[in-house]
């Protein structure tokens, strides 16, 4: 049946015993007792299912997976024993029969609304709840090999994408004909269909093409470049703005494989480019190339940030590094993983250790007012002894 499904690289039951030990160990120092878990992707990842349940971790007996539907799927994707209920009520007394109802109990509060909390609080028979999200956020900080893989396999529909985008871009052409075209690319070579964001109102879209004034529109989104949109109501990505000759095409691309995200971008340019971008951009190759030659287990991810200022500072355009006015964001870098918001964040105020293991876009970008924007954003894996690529795509503009 699995062939039949055509179900990729099932989360191994080794590592998702790895990750409960890992949670029930944090658990432990904060001293928490019961874990209850309600969001998708934090139950995708220590169950290795998405289906509609809840799992309870105890820190001394370990997790307990109640699934309302479909119980048959998750049957045939989690590891884990699956108890069947009917409705999330039935959740206390299968609890209280196994005696697990003691001790301080903690939720997922950044993504977990106060109704829910409170409901699962009265259910639960708890005059308070802990926040269990730091654990989690924490936990999923470093990646395991498993994971890297799926990240490679993400980046290899990446480099599906940017090979496609050199045949479609040509001058004259729509934003939104572009993204639809290496959408169907993306999709044809397994991309997932979608990105999840941790947080409220976060959302975001797979492909973002933008082309010189549509890239210099700020919105509500913390991103340097979000386009305009085709409508207010969602208010960013790819418009019916067409490309002009030497002005910089973006394909802000991210992919999808088995939840694991990827997300970089390339510049194109039919005909010569300005000369307003070419310097721009060769910073922020430098900015990527510095970072690779510096970077590495053991780095402060301030440091990096740091690093890629004092460039910026240097050739004089630190007013329209990372976006301009009130669109200037203050990262550089971000974490990847089953949500493209991730650990760590590569900014000046964020202290943090980078380890081995830790994946992150790095995205030095340029906007200028009413002409356009250019940039590259590469993925990385953190190694001993520097930085890895997750991908083979060269960072060079490309003409068309």
């Amino acid at each position: 049946m699995l062939k039949t499904l055509n179900i990729p690289d099932l989360t191994p039951k080794e590592e998702i015993t790895a990750r409960i030990d890992k949670l029930r160990k944090g658990m432990v120092e904060k001293g928490i007792e019961l874990a209850v878990i309600l969001q998708n992707v934090d139950i995708f990842y220590f169950t290795g299912t998405l289906q509609r349940g809840v799992l309870v971790v105890s820190a001394e007996q370990g997790p307990q997976f109640f699934v309302e539907k479909s119980v048959y799927r998750a049957g045939m994707e989690t590891p884990l024993d699956i108890i069947p209920i009917k409705r999330d009520k039935e959740v206390k007394d299968l609890l209280a029969e196994k005696k697990m109802l003691h001790g301080r109990c903690a939720m997922e509060f950044d993504v977990v609304p106060v109704a829910i909390c409170e409901r699962w609080k009265s259910l639960l028979g708890k005059d308070r709840m802990e926040d269990l999200s730091p654990i989690i956020r924490d936990g999923r900080l470093v990646k395991s090999e498993f994971e890297v893989a799926q990240f490679r396999k993400s980046g290899e529909i990446v480099e599906r994408v940017f090979e496609k985008a050199k045949d479609i871009i040509k001058e004259g052409i729509r934003e939104i004909d572009i993204e639809a075209e290496l959408v169907a690319e993306g999709r044809k070579w397994g991309h997932q269909g979608f990105l999840r964001m941790r947080g409220l109102n976060q959302e975001m879209m797979n492909l973002y093409v933008t082309h010189g004034y549509s890239t210099t529109i700020t919105s509500g989104a913390d991103v340097p470049i979000s386009g305009i949109g085709v409508t207010h109501a969602i208010a960013q990505g790819a418009s019916v703005n067409t490309v002009k000759r030497g002005i910089p095409v973006i394909v802000d691309y991210g992919g999808g494989y088995n939840g694991y995200i990827t997300d970089e971008t390339r510049a194109y340019a039919v005909g010569p480019l300005k000369d307003l971008f070419q310097k721009p951009f060769e910073v922020a190759r430098d900015i990527i190339n510095e970072t690779m030659d510096t970077a590495k287990e053991g780095t402060d991810a301030t440091e990096v940030f740091g690093r890629a200022m004092d460039r910026v500072k240097t050739a004089g355009l630190e007013e329209h590094f990372m976006g301009h006015g009130e669109g200037q964001v203050s990262f550089i870098g971000h974490g990847l993983g089953l949500e493209i918001n991730e650990l760590p964040v590569i900014t000046p105020r964020h202290r943090m250790i980078l380890k081995e293991g830790m994946v992150f876009a790095f995205e030095p970008k340029f906007i200028f007012p009413g002409e356009g924007a250019v940039g590259i954003e590469v993925d990385f894996v953190v190694r001993k002894n520097g930085l890895e690529r997750l991908t083979k795509t060269p960072l060079d503009i490309v003409y068309v």
